[in-house]
């Protein structure tokens, strides 16, 4: 199975592919880590963003994503930015969107640690939370 996990931080979706095969977590290659969006938001940036989105999961022919949950209120709440990212991945065609939030994340993670540091990966540090995420997601 492969996957996209991603992080919505602001105006960027923060992605990283993970694959589960034999019960080994993998990470291929990706020809992108994040895509941003400005703050303007008009239509066609957000159609434009969602074809980019698609396109690389059709690339890599990704069979699921995982979206961490935000906070809709309080210090961590997430921008307005954020949720409509998140939407425009929700409308996606015949793609299976998952949620997790940290509580559960945390959860996974407690019954399942990390068997490896995430310095070790190879992945950009902005990646951490969404490799976690995917992690937490694949160790079920």
């Amino acid at each position: 199975m492969k996957i996209c996990s991603v992080e919505l931080r602001s105006n960027e979706a923060i992605i990283c592919l993970l694959t589960l095969e034999g019960g080994m977590i993998g990470i291929p290659e990706c020809r992108t880590q994040k895509f941003i969006m400005d703050n303007s938001l008009d239509n066609q940036k957000m159609r434009d963003f969602q074809f980019a989105f698609k396109k690389l999961l059709d690339d890599y022919k990704v069979e699921k994503v995982v979206i961490r949950t935000r906070e809709t209120r309080g210090k961590f709440a997430g921008s307005s930015v954020g949720f409509k990212l998140e939407s425009a991945i929700q409308l996606i065609e015949d793609l299976d969107v998952n949620f997790m939030s940290n509580a559960d994340i945390k959860e996974k993670l407690k019954r399942n640690p990390m068997a490896i540091d995430f310095r070790a990966t190879g992945l950009r540090q902005f990646q951490e939370a969404a490799f976690t995420t995917g992690y937490a997601f694949l160790g079920r």
